[in-house]
């Protein structure tokens, strides 16, 4: 589409410009160089979320400048605002990871305010870190002018001794330092080494999980989920994406109607291929909230009873997402499941295309010369990695990762701790022993606030060699580079009275990963005199975003969002 090409719909941003009464708002356009035929263009917004905070955000100004360019060239009028990021990478273990979910929200409103605010006609939104995407998904939804999603891309693998390297590499070697299995130079060898440049947490963490669904939901162009930010095709594709959302305004394709339950369906098989991360639940639970979908915790469950995993990635697996992009990328994954039947490939894209036609040309099985991505008849699993745990201790449910466990069922004595850090210097400590049933509590979106996440604790757990005998349940999060006998997301949470709140050191806990419970092996009247004797700690919090997100954040279970009214 040239520069001449005018929409053929009437565009939102007149409504800043037309009438004598507005004249004054077009002086202040003037002010920034437009023309008098600048008014007939689409207005389009670019959300920026470059930053020099992290390595996932560092990379985003050159994507943001090609989309500007892509804009133009297409006949629109591009204009950009800020978001902001947090680094879990960076926060984790600290207070500042309370912040991490907080982000979450803070992003979507800051896009839904510009957006509505400025009457704009499409919004590219570009983001790197955890939280950009599905907060920006969120005010995308909510604005619901047509958009597009683009991934800042993912990190090259670091180098050291003939291994790559990435993010989780350095937790885990705080483990095993603490262990005595690594020197103190070799954990700063490896800390040194694990982040070589530019771009998001390299394995199948939260940032390359949601980006993957992003593609699968028909919001990003194909293959551009996988790529790595120092790369020049993932330039070119930002510049090609702002095209395709030129071509978006113009046929007036809005978010919701390519976000549907049955595009959602898509999404999380997706996930679920992919072995992706456990905040995948939480956030695509606010997701299809924002864009009015009926979709609940349970629907997780259903999906993953019916979807292999097919990737071997890591956390748990091999491969990082550099390597699923030299195997074929996301769209490889796709045709695998539609073939199977596993995919709705009826759903519209952002291109204008259906899911069956964008995966038209791509073969139906994964090339042989790989093994990052298996085939139908031959998957890592047979059923899907996320499970949702149901019991006396999660009656609304919780999160587990419950794929190529060991030993998929644990009986024991409860370790409680009411904060993140006393729990991981008992680990480092090696007060915790094989058999233990760690429960960190009061973590919740209400209780943290913010719901931190905690690969503090379990990257120690794995590098102490305690991932497959000791098992952790919380109200709060975990990293998507967590892996093992552990299971978040508890609901309700400890600060609104759940039954985690109740358990006392040395109680039996049962996580069953096979019959998928989530059980405190205490008598019912004793569960319920314990309820009866119990006070809500006062707020951590009582000003500023904390203290507003700790009063408005629903339940877990509900995707912690603040405006379930």
């Amino acid at each position: 589409m040239d520069k001449k090409t005018i929409p053929i719909r009437p565009l939102r941003s007149a409504n800043i410009t037309e009438g004598k009464s507005r004249a004054p708002n077009r002086s202040m356009y003037y002010g920034m160089g437009y023309k008098e035929t600048d008014f007939g263009k689409p207005m389009v917004g670019v959300a920026n979320g470059h930053s020099t905070i992290t390595p996932c955000n560092s990379g985003l100004q050159k994507l943001a400048d090609a989309a500007v360019r892509g804009i133009e060239e297409a006949g629109g009028n591009p204009q950009i605002f800020g978001t902001p990021t947090i680094s879990d990478g960076m926060a984790m273990g600290t207070e500042g990871m309370k912040y991490s979910l907080v982000s979450r929200e803070v992003i979507a409103d800051c896009i839904e305010t510009c957006v509505q605010g400025q009457w704009m006609d499409g919004v590219l939104v570009v983001g790197g870190c955890d939280k950009n995407m599905p907060g920006g998904m969120m005010g995308i939804l909510r604005a619901n002018v047509p958009a597009i999603y683009v991934y800042g891309g993912t990190i090259l693998p670091g180098k050291w001794k003939g291994q790559d390297l990435n993010i989780v590499s350095v937790f885990e070697a705080v483990g095993q330092n603490a262990a005595g299995k690594i020197s103190d130079q070799e954990l700063k060898d490896i800390e040194q080494h694990a982040i070589p440049g530019t771009g998001s947490c390299g394995g199948m963490y939260t940032a390359n999980t949601m980006s993957s669904a992003f593609e699968a939901l028909g919001m990003s162009l194909p293959f551009s989920s996988t790529m790595a930010n120092p790369h020049d095709e993932k330039r070119n594709s930002a510049k090609e994406s702002a095209k395709v959302l030129m071509e978006a305004i113009r046929k007036d394709l809005k978010p919701r109607d390519i976000v549907t339950k049955k595009a959602l369906e898509n999404a999380v098989a997706v996930i679920m291929a992919t072995g992706g991360s456990t905040n995948a639940v939480l956030h695509f639970l606010a997701i299809a909230h924002a864009a009015e979908v009926e979709w609940t915790i349970d629907d997780f469950e259903r999906i993953r009873k019916r979807t292999p995993v097919l990737c071997d990635l890591k956390p748990s697996g091999k491969y990082l997402a550099v390597d699923l992009h030299e195997a074929g990328g996301i769209p490889q994954v796709m045709k695998v499941l539609l073939k199977a039947g596993l995919l709705h490939g009826d759903c519209m894209t952002i291109t204008g295309k259906t899911i069956a036609e964008t995966l038209a040309d791509i073969p139906d099985a994964p090339r042989k010369d790989q093994d990052v991505i298996r085939t139908i008849d031959k998957p890592m699993y047979k059923e899907g990695h996320l499970a949702i745990l149901k019991g006396n201790l999660s009656p609304e449910g919780a999160v587990a990762k419950i794929t190529g466990l060991k030993n998929p069922v644990i009986t024991g004595p409860a370790r409680v701790f009411d904060d993140e850090q006393s729990a991981l210097q008992a680990i480092l400590d090696g007060r915790i022993k094989a058999g233990d049933v760690m429960v960190l509590r009061y973590l919740g979106p209400k209780g943290g606030p913010g719901m931190p996440e905690m690969l503090a604790p379990t990257g120690a757990l794995i590098g102490a060699g305690l991932g497959e005998s000791v098992g952790l349940i919380t109200d709060g999060r975990f990293s998507g580079g967590t892996w093992g006998m552990v299971v978040g997301h508890v609901a309700p949470e400890a600060a609104a009275g759940g039954t985690i709140a109740f358990v006392r050191e040395g109680d039996s806990i049962t996580i069953d990963a096979t019959q998928l419970k989530l059980q405190l092996n205490v008598p019912e009247n004793e569960i319920e005199k314990r309820r009866a004797g119990w006070t809500a700690p006062a707020p951590r919090y009582t000003r500023g975003v904390q203290a507003k997100f700790a009063f408005n954040a629903s339940s877990a279970s509900k995707g912690a969002v603040l405006d379930l009214y």
